[in-house]
């Protein structure tokens, strides 16, 4: 009989890592499971996992499962697991084969809908996870996996560019205080940052820049499976205020040692002050301002080098005070009943100066 955990054993060594090892030939199973473990490994990736004939059929899945039909995503066929994987999640040590975390993003059972050697179509019944997909094989051996079914009621895909919402300059701060919120004016560049599949793509000037700043690149790791859409500044602070001449020395490296060069300088942070669109549902031009900071505050933002500074509903003396304090250039005043509208300046946000 061919033992199909074969090549699954040879990659590991039961006395170094924590995963099952199965001595025996797994024994044909006719129920049909499944398991999509988030793997914090080398590169972060889904690995979704189908029993059949005793073992669990696995593909890698770099951004996980497409959550619309807009979109095929990358899937590598890996080797056969055994059943007892259902189950596990744990820390395969650094230097063995996977090293790195894993945990359990879902389980259920699924039905078969095809089953050839090229083309694998399922549907799945899980907590997280619902509907039918397809692994298919092109060139090679290379495979994609499409959802087969419509999105969700509701969904809507991530805008590929969001052009930022301005502020109007004002002179002194809003007399109705208590219809306000206010920020500060960090003085650092302004980008969106995109988080989808645990990949980051950050935009400002309408340009991707995240290898600018391979510092922020972990913020979308930390986040997954989570896929939003920020608006935020990102902010180099040279002593106790930011530094322009900073974010300008590291916003265009020419090449790759330069890259590496700007990578050794003055870190930078990723201040997230605004959602434009979370996991399918869009917050543009609907939700007002207050709310889209409940849900931003909601997702933890917080990480060595991006974070969500607070705002205050009202109190715009305190912040400005408080802006002076820390030698930044002001506070942004911002209405909050506000929409966000994107690419305009408008008067329901205010930039007024320390």
């Amino acid at each position: 009989m061919t033992d199909r955990l074969d090549e699954y054993r040879r990659k590991r060594d039961a006395r170094r890592t924590p995963e099952p090892v199965p001595p025996g030939v797994p024994a044909a199973t006719a129920t049909r499971r499944f398991v999509i473990q988030q793997h914090h490994a080398r590169s972060l990736h889904w690995d979704v996992r189908l029993e059949r004939d005793g073992v669990l059929v696995s593909f890698a899945v770099p951004r996980g499962l497409p959550r619309d039909r807009e979109r095929n995503h990358l899937a590598k066929h890996t080797e056969d697991h055994p059943l007892e994987y259902l189950e596990f999640s744990g820390e395969i040590p650094a230097g063995e084969y996977g090293g790195g975390r894993m945990t359990i993003h879902d389980t259920g059972t699924y039905d078969t809908d095809k089953w050839r050697d090229d083309e694998v179509g399922v549907t799945f019944h899980g907590e997280r996870t619902s509907g039918r997909y397809v692994f298919f094989q092109t060139d090679g051996r290379d495979w994609m996996v499409r959802r087969m079914d419509p999105p969700e009621p509701g969904w809507e895909p991530m805008p590929d560019e969001v052009a930022p919402m301005l502020a109007v300059p004002a002179a002194a701060l809003p007399a109705d205080d208590d219809r306000w919120g206010y920020e500060m004016a960090w003085g650092g560049r302004r980008a969106v940052a995109h988080v989808s599949g645990g990949r980051l793509r950050l935009v400002a000037d309408g340009a991707d820049v995240v290898a600018a700043y391979p510092e922020l690149r972990d913020m979308a790791e930390q986040l997954a499976p989570t896929e939003a859409v920020l608006d935020g500044e990102i902010v180099a602070f040279d002593g106790p205020a930011p530094s322009p001449k900073l974010l300008a020395r590291r916003a265009r490296p020419r090449d790759g040692a330069a890259a590496r060069r700007a990578a050794e300088r003055t870190p930078v942070h990723f201040l997230a002050y605004d959602l434009l669109w979370l996991e399918g549902t869009p917050t543009i031009g609907q939700v007002a301002y207050a709310q889209r900071r409940e849900l931003l505050e909601a997702l933890a933002v917080t990480g060595p080098n991006w974070q969500t500074p607070p705002y205050f509903a009202g109190g715009g003396e305190f912040a400005a005070d408080a802006a002076r304090a820390q030698g930044l250039p002001g506070v942004v005043a911002k209405r909050l009943d506000s929409p966000y509208l994107p690419g305009r300046r408008s008067e329901l946000w205010l930039s007024i100066g320390a």
